[in-house]
């Protein structure tokens, strides 16, 4: 499937809590991108919770722009990579060795599910993710998925 094809998907499912929470959202989708094996819904959803939780990040923030930037592009030869950038308040350094545990949460109302969850549909899918603080504030949520490479030779 294309990959481009499931974020924009995914977006119009959550444009509404986007433009509600007053986020200026970016997309910089990789062109020609080969396709990714995978369960549409399952990578929608792994979609929709790194922007849900982008979101979420940039609830209190107030001295600053709200941004999410949303990225896909080539990987290496043969994978696919997906970015969710937020600016928010980022996550301490502390807590990044473990925001990936079941029922490990930073969120009053969270249940700690939503990043493990992610993580295992990821792996299962053959690809990886993980966080990475930004500079000066921020983060970035970032996944890669096999691209189906021999499908387009």
């Amino acid at each position: 499937m294309n990959i481009n094809e499931v974020i924009e998907e995914t977006l119009g499912l959550i444009r509404s809590e986007v433009l509600g929470n007053n986020v200026s959202l970016q997309t910089e989708l990789g062109p020609q991108l080969p396709p990714v094996l995978g369960d549409r819904v399952q990578l929608q959803q792994v979609v929709l919770n790194l922007v849900k939780n982008g979101i979420e990040a940039m609830s209190g923030v107030q001295d600053r722009a709200l941004q999410l930037r949303i990225r896909s592009a080539r990987y290496e030869p043969n994978q696919i990579v997906v970015a969710v950038a937020d600016s928010g308040a980022g996550i301490d350094p502390h807590a990044l060795g473990k925001i990936f545990e079941p029922f490990y949460t930073t969120k009053l109302q969270g249940t700690g599910m939503g990043l493990a969850i992610s993580r295992s549909i990821i792996e299962a899918h053959g690809g990886r993710l993980w966080a990475e603080p930004n500079t000066p504030r921020g983060a970035t949520f970032q996944c890669t998925l096999p691209a189906d490479v021999e499908s387009v030779q």
